[in-house]
């Protein structure tokens, strides 16, 4: 029967007193009812607070549906009425000894999620008697509460030393109990600034191992907890690297994500290129199944893509085709591929590109098309053999005389005219036959610098401008800028033609615009011109450095930190995570003998400050200092880590196992 018919408005008193019924009910039927309706009623948002003290005397039930029920009550309303709270501890304490252990992991976990300063003191004891519970359901919810009591008071974590008893249960024989207990002190250490994880190739193998039995999201903790491991000898990254391949072919996509960030983060510390490659073979096919998923999914991983193969381009090489744009894909996934089709170009695939490009540049949608045609042009700045073909297909689209079409291929010729000078100029005679179809402010600017670089080799230059400058003081700043300057360069190049143009340029440039970019502009170009013509052509007509798609790239370590946020929201903004979250440690690679280093260091390793020797000393210190428990080296848990603020990861607690959800108490 279906539960619908409980979400209607109920009355506290008609409720209450059905909790109350002295009515014989040996098997508590009508008690689950009315605590149904309850339950449906705050779903809703009606107020049932009233109704505390009645509920406090069903906690005696010994239903586990209906103590699941009350424990939900209770989070909702304990926060907003804590002196009647403590009506429940006494109920709390003798659930936590029940011989039901699912009864003693619901009353454990409910505890640490009403954060109550009576109910959190009472809360010490039994939870330290649930870490050392003989059922591993109990221990595992425990190691979680662990966590949610060190968000509301670290203090008391720290002084009840449950940071140590978390460290136990890493040699816990159930693999759930230790994916929990790494959940937890991942999440400690990424939330303390005194607390640092520290892994060693033992615990790393360790928990390798716990993987196989383990949940999917237990796996994916493990994972994301492996990236505090930092390999320190040859070998070591090579060998987890070779014992987590598995994890790739898993059904979840989470795991999967996880397990490439993880081979990923590995290969900077391995030292042969062949081991390198290969496991870049083994890249390639789970993360082309991923794109066969929904197209969220398919977004998720096509961002994380883009960020692989900036670092590692062979993961993708040979696998073009699966990035070509399907009717029926949405056009954020369209996008997405888009940039990955241009990232993965070459001499050897131009044309198979740019055949998929030009039927891209006919579609329907606007933003689609004009993404196409933009990366019609980069790829004729990226790869020289091909940039007649892009050309000509571009010279193609702009014989359709569709605007935004159009528009777009002026952008970029413009780029491709900078890329490679006095090769391509046949073509501006096209272009110049569609200057009446420009009405976008890049476009404009674009054409304005062609006419103005190329005024030498046009005839009527001084005529384009001249239809231009009718609306100089309308036109977007941007416009602007690029009139004042062409209309210089036209005055250097062909003197005569150019005379009567820059006088009025240059007085609306200085006496009637706002903007001080442009006036300052005006002024220089008009000082040099009247001081020292010669330095105006110097400087006006200097050589450009060549426009490279190399500036599209991110930057180096930004990449390097995006790729240890892999599967995170940081993959997905192509953002560190501090621009959008407050309070966060960033992940570095952690120095080893063994890293690699894939480009020039900031600093020259001859040179030592005293600041480096002082730090040298802090680290060498630390691994003197480093502390093993049960095989594990627990070096990071120290006060004072000199590497407290370089945290390599967390894996990302869900709402529901760590700070707070009240679904959880409805899936034991």
């Amino acid at each position: 029967m279906s539960d619908a018919k409980y979400f209607q408005r109920g009355k506290i008193q008609e409720l209450r007193a059905e909790l109350n019924s002295d009515k014989r009910d040996p098997k508590h039927t009508k008690k689950k009812t009315v605590m149904k309706k309850i339950v449906a009623n705050m779903t809703m948002g009606n107020d049932m607070s009233p109704l505390f003290p009645d509920i406090i005397n069903v906690m005696n039930v010994p239903i586990l549906e209906i103590k699941k029920m009350v424990y939900l009550y209770l989070i909702n309303y304990a926060r907003s009425k804590p002196d009647m709270a403590m009506m429940a501890i006494a109920m709390f304490i003798k659930d936590v000894e029940d011989p039901n252990p699912l009864i003693r992991a619901l009353a454990i976990r409910t505890m640490g999620y009403i954060q109550v300063e009576k109910i959190i003191d009472c809360l010490v004891d039994p939870l330290s008697h649930c870490l050392r519970d003989q059922d591993p359901y109990v221990r595992k919810t425990a190691a979680i509460c662990v966590a949610k009591l060190y968000m509301y008071d670290r203090g008391l974590v720290e002084s009840e030393r449950f940071i140590e008893k978390l460290r136990d249960l890493l040699n816990d024989p159930n693999p759930t109990v230790v994916a929990n207990a790494v959940a937890a002190l991942t999440e400690i250490s990424e939330r303390s600034e005194d607390i640092q994880l520290s892994l060693n190739f033992s615990v790393a193998s360790k928990l390798v191992t716990a993987l196989n039995e383990c949940s999917e999201w237990g796996q994916t903790y493990i994972l994301e907890a492996l990236l505090y491991y930092v390999p320190q000898e040859p070998g070591n990254a090579e060998m987890l690297a070779e014992r987590i391949t598995p994890r790739l072919q898993h059904a979840n996509s989470a795991v999967v994500l996880t397990a490439v960030k993880i081979i990923v983060y590995l290969m900077n510390y391995m030292d042969k290129e062949e081991d390198i490659a290969n496991l870049c073979r083994k890249l390639s096919p789970p993360l082309v199944t991923l794109l066969s998923a929904g197209p969220e999914v398919q977004y998720v991983a096509l961002r994380n893509i883009l960020l692989i193969i900036q670092k590692r381009p062979d993961v993708l090489k040979n696998d073009m085709k699966v990035f070509f744009c399907k009717y029926n894909d949405p056009i954020y996934v369209k996008l997405a591929k888009l940039e990955i089709m241009f990232c993965l170009a070459h001499a050897g695939n131009v044309d198979q590109v740019l055949s998929e490009l030009k039927e891209y540049a006919a579609e329907v949608d606007v933003d689609f098309v004009r993404k196409a045609v933009r990366s019609i042009g980069r790829l004729a700045v990226k790869i020289e053999s091909g940039a007649q073909r892009c050309i000509a297909a571009l010279i193609e689209l702009i014989e359709t005389k569709v605007n935004y079409v159009v528009q777009e291929a002026i952008v970029v010729i413009k780029d491709i005219f900078r890329k490679y000078p006095n090769q391509y100029e046949s073509i501006i005679g096209t272009l110049c036959e569609n200057l009446d179809n420009l009405d976008e402010p890049e476009a404009k600017a674009a054409m304005v610098w062609i006419i103005g670089q190329y005024a030498d080799r046009i005839e009527n230059a001084d005529v384009l401008l001249d239809d231009f400058l009718y609306t100089f003081l309308e036109e977007p700043v941007e416009v602007q800028l690029a009139l004042l300057t062409a209309t210089v360069k036209l005055f250097i190049k062909r003197p005569t033609a150019g005379q009567e143009l820059v006088p009025k340029v240059l007085k609306w440039a200085t006496e009637e615009v706002d903007n001080p970019d442009l006036r300052d502009r005006g002024y220089v170009y008009w000082r040099l011109l009247s001081t020292d013509p010669a330095a105006a052509k110097a400087v006006v007509l200097s050589e450009k450095p060549q426009i490279s798609t190399e500036t599209d790239n991110m930057e180096p370590a930004l990449l390097d930190e995006l790729l240890l946020n892999v599967a995170s929201l940081a993959s997905i903004y192509h953002k560190s995570p501090s621009t959008f979250l407050n309070n966060y440690k960033p992940r570095y690679l952690m120095p080893s003998p063994v890293l690699r280093r894939t480009r020039p260091a900031t600093f020259e390793p001859s040179v030592t400050s005293p600041t480096d020797h002082h730090e040298q000393e802090q680290k060498e210190a630390a691994a003197a200092n480093r502390l093993s428990f049960n095989g594990y080296d627990m070096s990071g848990f120290q006060n004072g880590n000199p590497y407290a603020t370089e945290v390599v990861s967390r894996p990302e607690m869900r709402q529901s196992q760590v700070t707070g959800g009240v679904d959880l108490l409805l899936d034991l």
